[in-house]
This record gives C-alpha cells, structure tokens and sequence, in this order.
C-alpha cells in the first residue's frame, strides 16, 4: 500500500500527516519554532512511529519559508542583473519599479547588453558576448555569486540567455544562474522579476532543501523529498533548490488540494484560517485555479504561475482590539507561532481570537479560567466581525451568482460560520486541521509550457507545447507514463507574422518510483 508524508510548515504551526492509500494514518499538529527546521524535525518524531517496515514513498513538504524571506526581507543574496535587449530596453532598468527597501538589498550589480528578439521572432541585435564575458568578470570580482538573466522575448527564443548562461559560467563556475524564460511569461519587468527574486534566494533555498533532508536522514526516514509548489503539485528537493520561487503559494494551495481530497468536492471555494491570514482559493476540476493578472510578491510585480488567492488579516492568533468608535478591530497582527507564549489562555497579556472562542466554549485551549471575565457580549461581536470579513472575501472570491459550497480548513476554521451569504453550505471535513499537511501528501508532479510558437500549424505547436510541458514534469520528478494533459488553450497573435501561436499547455502525474541502486 502506498504511504506518504505530507507536511507544512506555516506561521503558527507545523503539521504532518502520514497517508497510506486514500486515510490518514497518523496527524500531528506542532508549534513552528524560529529556526523552522527543528518544528519540521519534531512534526517527522510525531508519524515515525507509525510507518512500520514497510517504509514511505515519498516526503513532501510545503513551506513559506521563502515567500516569508521576500516579505520579511531576510536572508536575501547580492544578485548580479543581466538584461539582454539594448539599445531597446534602457529606459527601465532591473528593479527600477521595486521597493527600495527590497531593491536596495538584493541589487549587487546591474549590466545591459546588447541583444534580444522583437515580437516577431527576430533577433533586435546579435548578442553582445564580449559584454557579457566583460560583466561575470565585475560581478565575480564584486563577490556576487548569484545571476539573474532577462532577455526581450525569451519566451519566443530562449537561445540568448541560455548562450548567456555559458558564457557567465565560464567567468563563474560556481555562479547560481536563473534564466527568466524557465519561470516567467510574456512580459519583460514581470518576468525579469521573478528571475531576480529566484536569484536572490538560492542560496536560502540551497541551505533550506539540504536541512529539510538532513531532517529526514535524523529520523530515519529513507524515502525521496519532493517540495510542493504553487499549482498544488510537488517538484524533485533539487528542482525546488534552482527555483524556490515556485513554491510562494505552496501553503494555500496546499490546502486547497487537500480540502479537495478530504471533502471529495471539485468545484468549490476553500477558506484556510491558519494563525494569521485566512487564505480563500476557488477550486476548478480539483485543483486552485490561477491567477491570470499579475502577482505581486512583496511589493514586486511577478507574472510566473500563481493561485488566484485572497488573503485578510483574519488568523487563530490574530490581535483583537475594541476600537475607539465600538467597533471590533481584528489583526492584521498576530501572535504566529508565539500564541502559546502571548494569548491570554496561557497566561500571556494579548487578547486573540483563540481567546474568545475559548471564552465561548468553542475551542478547547490553554486555561479558559483565565478567559471568563470576558463579556459575552464582546465576545460574540468578535465573531460577528469575523463574519463580517469572511463574508466579504468569500463575495469577492465568486465568479458566479448562485450559491456555492465553501470548504473550511486549517487551525482556525472554528472563525468561520456555519452559514454565510452567497454560500450553499460550509463543509467542515475531517482531518481539515491538517489539511495542508494532507493536500501536500497526496500531491502530484506537474509540468507548464507557455510560450509563442510560428512556422507550424496549430496541431504542431499544440503538439509542441505538450512535449514542452512533458518533458518538464517528467525533470521534476514525474513517471512519463503517468501523465495526462489536464489543461491547453491556444491563442492566436495576430500582429506577428508566419501564423504565430500563444499556446499554454500543462500536464499532471504521479511520482516516479526512485531509482534502485
């Protein structure tokens, strides 16, 4: 039978599940410490005990650890800019349009060549490689060791910035290279971006996906490590070390997928309470459905492949606070993963939700002596404000006007009412404290391909596109056999010549059985 570990690591908790076939063996829910690491050491002490002989298939984790470090502007490298695209592109230079607070840490250098294609495929210069040689030499000499490279229209053609990449690998041999046309779009600002911020971040990842299996390897745990992404699917540890960028949404989506799994519902709205946002997704044939506008991530606008996600300040450990007018403010602040330290329940000075609904007999946590002199009252217009918000984030969420089930997840599903507006009914599943942890157990490996394709016709490039999309799930870690094309759309482009075609396509499948030494 097969058996997986899923886990997630949020900001209040980390939890792990152990699944064998379509149950749950084993659910534990435990405090996310500060290193992170050492909660996700004692999450894996909590479903050893129950794997037995017969071993795992496979561990995946989800995390927020690099989303966090983008926000939190933390743990972030030097990253060395090579746009290729002059004399078109030098009226807005890399980071020009990010925070500065952010821009001034991650900015080492920034270099523009010569180089690029134009909207129809041909070259707007012939690549400037002696500039390029002249640029890896000053950031290796600056100490920069990590290297973003945008090229105008690498989606069109990558051939550019992959000869790039060669070039600065013989400057730089030990460089961490991202090319903007592995992660992002159409669109030079938002996909340089994305590079930039996958940059900036290799060397945390690098760190993080090593300490993630040395956690296995202390609990003896032999089984592949995979990290979930942002579709809900999971990526091989050594893919999620090159590109960490992928897994920003990977907790909600997380959630989403394992709402799915638990309730058997495909097309539904999902609210995850965790500790201090809850995040509302829309599920479309089981899986979050996208986000087709730009994605801002810490202030940066990204166009790579994200969930549709709307987060409010609304968490287990969220601050409570009567405002001066009467009214009943809630977050955005929050306790996090310090609720067993600060909330009143366990003796600390801040009032939070968990607190009221202790107060109220819904929850059982810490003391609730320590909770009653609250009024009712008060306490009921908490959770009255409660509904307020997620009533009106469920509305904004909707892409239709009937009805429709909502399924409420994580830690601190006991804020969302058992009736809202707009809502048919509130699905409440088993395991749903977890359900982060169970949607990255059961998770699958995917692979995209968006990119503009001319010469061929339509069956061609829809062809193509698959292969594209193929071959990248299978490096991510997916059984070639297993995989199905879940979704393709095509577009023609008609201001490009030779009947140039826009064709996204994605695939699905399951993991591949590790290698036998």
């Amino acid at each position: 039978m097969r058996r997986r570990i899923g886990i997630d690591v949020g900001g209040t908790n980390t939890d792990a599940v152990l699944l064998e076939g379509e149950g749950v063996l084993q659910a534990v829910k435990t405090p996310t410490t500060a290193d992170v690491l050492t909660g996700v050491k004692q999450a894996l002490r909590g479903v050893a005990p129950a794997i037995g002989a017969a071993g795992v298939q496979g561990v995946m984790i989800g995390t927020t650890h690099f989303v966090n470090a983008v926000v939190q502007r933390r743990d972030l490298a030097r990253v060395g800019a090579l746009r290729i695209g002059l004399p078109a592109a030098a009226t807005l230079p890399p980071l020009c349009d990010w925070p500065e607070d952010l821009a001034a840490i991650v900015r080492g250098q920034v270099h523009m060549v010569e180089g690029g294609h134009d909207f129809d495929g041909r070259p707007i210069m012939p690549l400037d490689e002696r500039a390029i040689a002249a640029a890896a030499r000053e950031m290796r000499a600056a100490g920069i060791a990590c290297v973003a490279v945008a090229s105008i229209f690498s989606p069109l053609d990558p051939a550019m910035e992959i000869r790039a990449a060669e070039i600065i690998r013989q400057e730089m041999p030990e460089a961490a290279i991202t090319l903007s046309h592995e992660l992002g779009r159409i669109g030079l600002l938002e996909r340089e971006n994305v590079a930039l911020l996958n940059a900036a971040l290799a060397p945390l990842a690098a760190h993080t996906v090593r300490a993630f299996a040395q956690a296995l390897e202390e609990a003896g745990i032999d089984a592949p490590l995979y990290i979930t992404q942002n579709d809900g699917t999971v990526m091989r540890a050594d893919h999620a070390a090159r590109f960490p960028v992928l897994s920003f949404a990977s907790g909600p989506t997380n959630s989403m997928r394992g709402a799915a799994f638990l309730t058997g519902a495909k097309d539904a709205l999902v609210v995850d309470v965790g500790g201090t946002t809850s995040d509302i997704g829309a599920l479309k044939a089981g899986f979050p459905r996208e986000a087709n506008a730009v994605v801002q991530v810490g202030g940066v606008r990204t166009n790579f492949r994200m969930p549709d996600l709307l987060s409010i300040g609304l968490g287990g450990g969220s601050h409570v606070e009567p405002g001066a007018d009467g009214r009943i403010a809630i977050g955005p602040r929050s306790v996090g993963f310090r609720l067993p330290e600060l909330a009143r329940v366990f003796g600390g000075a801040q009032l939070t939700t968990s607190d009221v609904a202790v107060r109220l007999g819904m929850l059982a946590l810490g003391e609730a002596d320590r909770v009653a002199g609250l009024e009712e009252g008060f306490a009921r217009a908490v959770f009255a404000e409660a509904a307020r918000m997620l009533e009106d984030a469920t509305d904004r969420m909707k892409t239709e006007a009937g009805a429709v089930p909502l399924l409420a997840v994580g830690g601190g599903a006991f804020l969302v009412p058992d009736t809202l507006p707009g809502i048919s009914q509130v699905l409440r599943p088993e395991h749903a404290a977890v359900a982060n942890a169970v949607g990255a157990a059961i998770a699958q490996v995917s692979g995209e391909a968006d990119q503009v394709f001319q010469g061929m016709t339509r069956a061609e490039a829809l062809r193509e596109a698959e292969r594209i999309a193929r071959a990248r799930a299978t490096e991510a870690g997916a059984e070639p056999e297993s995989l199905v094309l879940v979704d393709v759309e095509d577009l023609p482009i008609a201001y490009l010549p030779g009947g140039a075609l826009r064709v996204r396509a994605r695939v699905v499948g399951e993991i591949a059985a590790p290698a036998e030494s």
